[in-house]
């Protein structure tokens, strides 16, 4: 994903009308006043809709922007999507992902909005993240590991701030805190079941988090190749190494042929016998670069939505599958 990638026509041709409706939206009670009750919510895209739902329960009505099957990065807003977020109580966004919405969120007038990226620490990130098995430090944890790692990118590549926190349980639950204050300062009435909610989910994502310490433990590697530098936070939450082919944006096609020389002596001197792809974008450049090191590939889901083809109905089965890809990728017992 590219951080500094034009705002789409669509969401500029659409800020007349979010002028229009910041006025309504505003002057609206909130869910007391809707037919249903039901607190009005709009999600950027599927991680954030999936907290909204499971924070939210039975008093929110969720609509993301993002259809399933869609790469949510370059999502270009309609006049249609425009005017329901103006018209929403409350919206469940993440900073840095989706520049048309990002914008699109400033004009809209909605005063509940919640900013996943905002309720956690970001970090700069590049095409190698976590470096364990380079120049790492012996015998520390996986949080001391976190906390040491450095997150420059190679030479003439991008990186950037890395949005994807979904993909680290911790960050996550993290996010899921900050996004039930929003829900609740929107809607008081239910403010207490927002609370009893959260904790639910964050219980839930603590007992992930275990299940990805236990299960990475005894594994014979800790180097991994992905498309596109996606589990950065997750390889310095469980002391692994993340080797991007294409750095933080997805639809990159431009990858220097010193990248790839790279990654092929990387992927000898770590016996990665596996190279992953995704299921929303182009798997060719895995397939390519597997040929190459005669290696087969496999996916691993940054889960940004969830289709026939995800390996699980949802995040956390997702997140699950993810974990034995990884565990039979790295030799994990």
């Amino acid at each position: 994903m590219n951080v500094r990638r034009h705002i789409s026509t669509a969401a500029l041709a659409g800020s007349a009308v979010l002028g229009l409706l910041a006025v309504s939206a505003c002057s609206t009670s909130g869910a007391a006043d809707k037919e249903d009750g039901k607190l009005a919510v709009t999600a950027s895209f599927y991680p954030m809709q999936f907290l909204a739902e499971k924070i939210g329960g039975k008093h929110v009505s969720v609509t993301s922007l993002t259809a399933p099957g869609t790469e949510p990065h370059d999502l270009e807003l309609s006049p249609k999507q425009t005017a329901q977020l103006g018209e929403s109580d409350a919206i469940v966004y993440l900073k840095g992902v989706q520049p048309a919405v990002d914008e699109a969120v400033k004009q809209s007038g909605v005063k509940h909005t919640a900013d996943a990226a905002s309720f956690t620490k970001l970090e700069s990130h590049g095409a190698e993240v976590g470096g364990h098995d380079h120049g790492g430090h012996e015998g520390e944890s996986a949080e001391e590991h976190a906390e040491h790692s450095e997150h420059e990118g190679h030479e003439g590549e991008e990186s950037g701030l890395d949005p994807h926190i979904w993909l680290d349980p911790v960050k996550y639950a993290e996010a899921a805190k900050g996004v039930e204050k929003t829900l609740a300062a929107a809607d008081p009435k239910h403010k207490a079941d927002y609370e009893k909610n959260t904790a639910a989910l964050v219980k839930q994502l603590d007992e992930l988090n275990q299940e990805y310490k236990d299960g990475l433990k005894n594994r014979k590697s800790d180097t991994f190749i992905t498309t596109h530098a996606a589990f950065g936070y997750l390889a310095e939450r469980y002391g692994l190494t993340e080797e991007a082919i294409s750095g933080l944006d997805p639809e990159a096609t431009d990858v220097s042929g010193s990248r790839v020389k790279e990654l092929q002596g990387l992927a000898k001197k770590h016996n990665v016998d596996t190279v992953f792809f995704e299921t929303l974008t182009s798997p060719d450049m895995a397939k390519t670069l597997a040929k190459d090191v005669h290696a087969k590939t496999d996916v691993l889901d940054p889960i940004e939505g969830i289709t026939k083809k995800s390996r699980g109905d949802d995040y956390l089965a997702v997140m699950e599958s993810n974990l034995k890809a990884l565990q039979k990728a790295l030799g994990a017992k």
